[in-house]
């Protein structure tokens, strides 16, 4: 093992160099292009601004190539940083839970990759990041990551071998891209190229007659019209292609591994006993095809963060995904037979406060009193979104895990291991009482904390799960 700092590759100057170029490309095109012939103070003041922040930008990449190092050792990695202010960054290799590589276009032309690697902290130590260096050096770091962990390694040094449990079809792929509705992102996108091009140059009257002229010739406009969704199909095709190609899943008796993307490429690693709970999500159009997004919470980075990386396809047929989880995370069941709650939930749900109705109410009637009927829309809407979510959540508790499924657009399945529980609340307000329902929180350990709420439970259900949360210090 080394015992030396080392340097990031020398490509990490170019990597950054060009993600600044991405960042601040828009205000060149705005101020050196756009307004060209302007002689406004803010566009002057503006130009010698930017120019001034990409100069400091550029120095400040040349310094941390220069100055940011690593050291791996037998028991830590420690990081170096700054150039006047210095900063050492130490982990312990048994305080890493997950890793994940991303591989962007530009590490891939010079054959590099990016690692980050997380804790089960929060904060500026949730995460340790190698952001240019190449596979053979992440290679040999994760292969001392996995000899320092691992616990089921035989005495010959043999690793477990990998079971592959999904990898995407190009079926699947036309299935995710018409399911993500991305195909529809190209007729936002054209009315923005229209309306910012409107801004610049009088095309405003040839646009009108051009339309006048395709409402005269309607067999125009429906060619037109099937060329755009052939085109955004297809464009939506590739998009997804390049986000979920090659994505496979797989683990051995420790680890889950997800792989994916194609050009820019990402993988991510988690330890099985790390993972806090289950998440599973059906939109309405999922619903009506058939599809779920499984996704894994665990402590550590932000769920933000790890929203795409973490869910096992987000595609995926409900009934494969559920007999994959069941495989892969034999202690996290999902249940179809659920506890529905009584009507008297529903009623309780509909005598809530209309908060946002009597907002809409006040705001139209002081600034547009003639749309006053708009808050009747939304009051309307909300007694639908409540009614959906009544009708759509349900609850049980099994053994050692419990199972929440409740919403009504987005409807999702959360179900977590008593022992994964950190805090449980119990309230009723005189409301509640009345009705003889209580609500229940608990949280699980992530970044920040997912915490989980259940409205209409019983009184007696609410006491009886208090105490059995409380029995997990008895018997663990």
């Amino acid at each position: 093992m080394t015992h030396f700092a080392k340097r990031y590759h020398p490509t990490f100057i170019i990597v950054e160099l060009v993600s600044t170029a991405k960042g601040l490309f828009g205000f060149y095109i705005l101020l050196f292009l756009l307004k060209a012939n302007s002689t406004a103070g803010w566009v002057i003041w503006g130009r010698y601004a930017l120019l001034a922040a990409t100069a400091v930008s550029v120095l400040s990449i040349f310094a941390k190539w220069l100055f940011n190092r690593y050291e791996l050792s037998n028991k830590t990695i420690l990081f170096r940083e700054g150039m006047f202010v210095k900063k050492q960054k130490t982990v312990a290799w048994d305080r890493i839970h997950s890793h994940r590589s991303n591989t962007t276009f530009i590490h891939r032309w010079f054959g590099l990759t990016s690692l980050t690697m997380e804790t089960g902290t929060s904060g500026e130590n949730a995460k340790f990041e190698f952001p240019v260096i190449t596979r053979g050096e992440k290679d040999r770091i994760l292969s001392y990551l996995e000899q320092k962990q691992s616990r089921d390694e035989s005495e010959d040094g043999i690793k477990p071998e990998r079971t592959v449990h999904f990898q995407a079809t190009k079926k699947d792929l036309i299935k995710a891209s018409f399911t993500s509705l991305s195909f529809l992102a190209i007729f936002p996108l054209l009315s923005a190229i229209y309306f910012n091009l409107a801004d610049f140059f009088s095309i405003k009257e040839s646009a009108e007659s051009a339309w006048h002229y395709l409402l005269d010739h309607v067999w125009i406009l429906i060619v037109l019209f099937l060329a755009a969704m052939i085109l955004s199909i297809l464009i939506g095709y590739v998009k997804t292609s390049i986000k979920y190609g090659n994505y496979v899943i797989s683990d051995d008796q420790e680890r889950i591994y997800i792989e994916k993307g194609i050009g820019n490429e990402v993988s991510y690693s988690i330890s099985k006993d790390k993972i806090q709970s289950v998440r599973v999500e059906q939109s309405i159009v999922k619903r009506i095809i058939g599809l779920v997004s499984i996704k894994l919470i665990s402590a550590g980075s932000s769920e933000s963060e790890k929203e795409e990386i973490s869910s096992l396809y987000p595609f995926m047929p409900k009934r494969e995904a559920y007999d994959m989880l069941h495989t892969i995370l034999p202690h996290y069941p999902i249940k179809e037979e659920m506890e529905r709650f009584p009507l008297k939930v529903l009623w309780l749900k509909l005598l809530q406060p209309y908060y946002l109705t009597i907002a809409a109410v006040v705001g139209l009637w002081i600034f547009k009193m003639e749309w006053i009927w708009i808050a009747g829309i939304v009051f309307g809407v909300s007694i639908l979104l409540r009614t959906l979510d009544y009708w759509f959540t349900s609850y049980t508790r099994h053994n050692q895990t419990v199972q929440i499924r409740k919403g009504g657009w987005l409807n999702e399945t959360f179900v977590t291991h008593r022992n994964r529980i950190q805090q449980v609340t119990v309230k009723h307000a005189w409301l509640d009482r009345k009705f003889g329902v209580a609500t229940i929180m608990f949280s699980n350990r992530a970044n920040p904390s997912h915490e989980s709420l259940l409205f209409g439970v019983s009184k007696e259900e609410a006491g009886t799960f208090y105490e059995w949360y409380h029995k997990k210090s008895v018997s663990g």
